[in-house]
């Protein structure tokens, strides 16, 4: 794509594989919706606003009549947030969460004055949210996000308190009492599908599914977990997360490991105290052998073996560098490729001898294409499940206390008098099943 002249936006373009508008920022393609609708030109002019030279800028700030704006209140506090919200040096998941929230207000009433910004208003961008179909439960965690950053806006006064006050008067979505949808409950995974999934996955992440299901660990656990973290004195083993789920508020977290996922774990110990024991980048090296193992074409044609595309082929700048770590979203994503290869949709949705993803995405109509969603979320399955099935187990077999010990459920830990108790009941645990 040519360059544009220095002092010109960027321009407005169409993306012919997704049918979006596009245009590209700072090297950085930004998506805008689809294509010539007036929810994506209005994106559009969002995006250009934030590009402005900053003369511009200052001209506008300067001028005391001019009331600030919500986008700048959410530009400041994204900018506060890139440093607050990080934790050992990396963002932790609430950017994630804070970027849909301020996207999606900065697309309502960004160029708005955050002075105007009342009850009326927030529930409109709730309603958004209501529309897109997202939970109940998660409307009320942005809502409250998104009073955060107005609260954030009162303390470095770019807001006036009464907006604040104002905010704070709209009670959140009750269950059975409005049109948001109640959140899918978790439910185990059964041991079926988690068999006939493993042969599809490269045999790092096939490990971390098995070492999951043998001690009940949560998904950031196994993709934090370092040989540094673990005592293995006893013949039961102890992982002690630094950073687990629940870390800030005081709570400790053990994971512990019996003799089946010892010897699941123990080859992943010869490396580095301080690297993962689960390495993404391995995973991702393995998955390119398997699909290389089973390439028809000739090593004379095509990409070079076990390389991503032709740009990978240069060694000293690959076009794109693999994580050397998992983290919860990365696992889930590479449980659900194994999970499409192993229930591979029926003919007409599933592809055909030869035939690459893109083709079959093109040949299906969009009907076609909605039914193959759906498919794969019948026969997909998350590693938050895996906690749930081995929870199920314990249960069954040593009762609700047993299962909240092995889990790490604060309700099994209401004194510090039963935690030696407790430590005794999950190490037997773990000893016969674990």
């Amino acid at each position: 794509m040519a360059r544009t002249k220095k002092g010109t936006p960027p321009s407005y373009r169409f993306h012919k594989a997704t049918g979006q508008a596009i245009v590209t920022v700072s090297g950085r393609d930004i998506y805008l919706g689809e294509f010539g609708s007036e929810d994506s030109i209005r994106q559009y002019a969002f995006v250009i606003a934030g590009e402005l030279p900053a003369t511009k800028k200052k001209q506008r700030t300067a001028d005391a009549n001019e009331p600030t704006t919500l986008v700048e209140v959410l530009a400041a506090f994204w900018k506060h947030a890139q440093t607050y919200y990080v934790k050992n040096g990396e963002p932790t998941n609430e950017i994630a969460a804070l970027r849909i929230v301020i996207r999606d207000a900065k697309t309502l009433f960004g160029h708005e004055p955050v002075d105007e910004f009342g009850p009326k208003k927030l529930k409109a961008v709730r309603q958004l949210w209501i529309d897109r179909g997202q939970a109940r439960t998660t409307i009320n965690k942005n809502t409250r996000r998104l009073t955060r950053i107005i609260r954030w806006g009162v303390s470095e006064e770019m807001v006036s308190g009464g907006v604040l006050e104002s905010l704070c008067a709209v009670p959140g979505l009750k269950k059975h009492r409005c049109t948001a949808r109640e959140p899918d409950p978790v439910k185990p995974v059964s041991m079926e599908a988690v068999e006939a999934t493993i042969p599809y996955m490269p045999p790092v992440l096939a490990d971390m599914v098995r070492f999951q299901l043998l001690t009940g660990s949560r998904p950031g656990e196994v993709c934090r977990m370092r040989p540094k973290d673990i005592n293995r004195d006893g013949e039961v083993w102890e992982y002690h997360d630094p950073d687990h789920k629940t870390e800030h508020h005081g709570r400790n977290r053990t994971v512990f490991i019996g003799p089946e996922a010892q010897a699941v774990l123990r080859p992943y110990l010869l490396r580095d105290a301080t690297s993962v024991c689960f390495s993404m980048a391995e995973s991702l090296w393995q998955r390119r052998r398997l699909r290389n193992d089973a390439r028809t074409t000739p090593l004379s044609c095509g990409n070079r073996a076990g390389k991503r595309s032709n740009a990978d082929r240069r060694e000293s700048k690959p076009k794109r560098k693999a994580k050397e770590r998992f983290d919860a979203n990365s696992y889930r994503q590479a449980i659900h490729h194994a999970c499409d290869a192993a229930f591979d949709a029926p003919e007409p949705l599933g592809r055909r001898e030869g035939e690459s993803n893109i083709a079959r995405m093109k040949r299906l109509t969009e009907k076609q294409r909605e039914e193959l969603d759906a498919w794969r979320v019948e026969h997909r399955w998350n590693a938050n499940q895996l906690r749930h099935t081995r929870g199920t187990e314990i249960r069954k077999r040593f009762g609700l206390e047993a299962a909240q010990v092995i889990l790490g459920h604060a309700a099994a830990d209401v004194t510090q008098v039963y935690a030696e108790r407790d430590r005794d009941k999950a190490i037997e645990v773990a000893r016969q099943v674990g």
